[in-house]
C-alpha cells in the first residue's frame, strides 16, 4: 500500500487555482522529488498534505487515512512533518533546546526529549554545536538544525522544502548525503528542489509541477528527458 496518496488535490485562493487536479503516490522508503518553476504550487501542495491548509477539492491519503481537515499538530502526531523555505529557529535558544522543541511532540518527560534530541543532532553531524546558540550559526547549519528538529518527531514521511536553497556547493553536498542517509534508514521522503542535479541524485521518482497542475511524473531520466519539462521548466532555469 502507498504511504501517501495525493488523489485530484485542487486548492483555489478566490478564483485562483494554486493546484489543480494533482494526482500522484508515494511508496514507503522512496524518496520523491517534486519540482517546477516559480509558482508552480509546490509549496501550496506540502501545506495542504500536510495540515496548513484545506484542500479546496480531492483527497489526501496516509497510510490509508484522508487526512483532509486535520490540523498541522495532528498530522504531525499521524507522522507527517514538513521543514519550510525560510529557517527561522528559536534563535536565543541553543540548538539542543531547538530540536527538543520537536521531540516534545512525541513525549513530556524533558530528559526523554533531550535524549531524542541528541540523536537527531548526530544524524545531522551536529553534535560539536549542541549547546551552541541557534540564532549564531550560519544558514548551512540552520538549514540542518531545521531537519533535525523535524527529525524529533520521529515521523514516518518527512517533506523538505527547498532545504538546499541558499546554499553553497559544499553545503549542498552535505544535504544530499544527509538526505541519502536518512533513507538509509527507512525514512520516506519528498523533497522541492531547484537545484536539477541534486534533485537527480537523490530521487527515485519526480513529479513536474507547473502553473498548479502535474505536468508529468517519472524516473530521473524520464523527466530530465522530457521535452514538455526542458520548455516548462529547463528552459526558464537557463533563461
Amino acid at each position: 500500500m502507498a504511504i501517501l496518496e495525493i488523489k485530484n488535490v485542487s486548492k483555489f485562493f478566490g478564483g485562483l487555482a494554486a493546484n489543480s487536479n494533482v494526482s500522484f503516490s508515494m511508496e514507503e522508503g522512496m524518496i520523491m522529488g517534486l519540482i517546477g518553476p516559480n509558482g508552480a504550487g509546490k509549496t501550496t501542495l506540502f501545506n495542504c498534505i500536510t495540515g496548513y491548509y484545506p484542500p479546496s477539492k480531492g483527497e489526501i491519503l496516509f497510510n490509508g487515512r484522508r487526512m483532509n481537515g486535520l490540523d498541522p499538530d495532528k498530522v504531525c502526531m499521524l507522522g507527517m512533518v514538513r521543514t519550510w523555505q525560510k529557517v527561522r529557529p528559536l534563535a536565543k535558544l541553543s540548538v539542543v533546546d531547538n530540536v527538543m522543541v520537536g521531540a516534545l511532540a512525541r513525549t513530556s518527560s524533558l530528559k526523554v526529549a533531550r535524549e531524542l534530541a541528541m540523536e537527531q543532532i548526530k544524524v545531522v553531524r551536529m553534535e560539536h554545536r549542541a549547546d551552541f546558540i541557534a540564532g549564531g550559526l550560519p544558514i548551512g547549519e540552520r538549514k540542518k538544525l531545521e531537519v533535525a528538529r523535524a527529525l524529533a518527531t520521529q515521523p514516518k514521511l518527512l517533506l523538505l522544502d527547498e532545504v538546499m536553497g541558499g546554499l553553497n556547493p559544499a553545503e549542498s553536498e552535505e544535504i544530499i548525503q544527509l538526505i541519502l542517509d536518512i533513507k538509509k534508514r527507512g525514512l520516506t521522503q519528498m523533497v522541492i528542489e531547484h537545484d536539477m542535479k541534486a534533485i537527480m541524485r537523490i530521487s527515485d521518482r519526480i513529479v513536474v509541477l507547473t502553473s498548479g497542475e502535474k505536468l508529468t511524473e517519472g524516473s530521473p531520466q524520464e523527466v530530465v528527458s522530457n521535452p514538455e519539462v526542458i520548455s516548462a521548466y529547463l528552459g526558464e532555469a537557463h533563461a
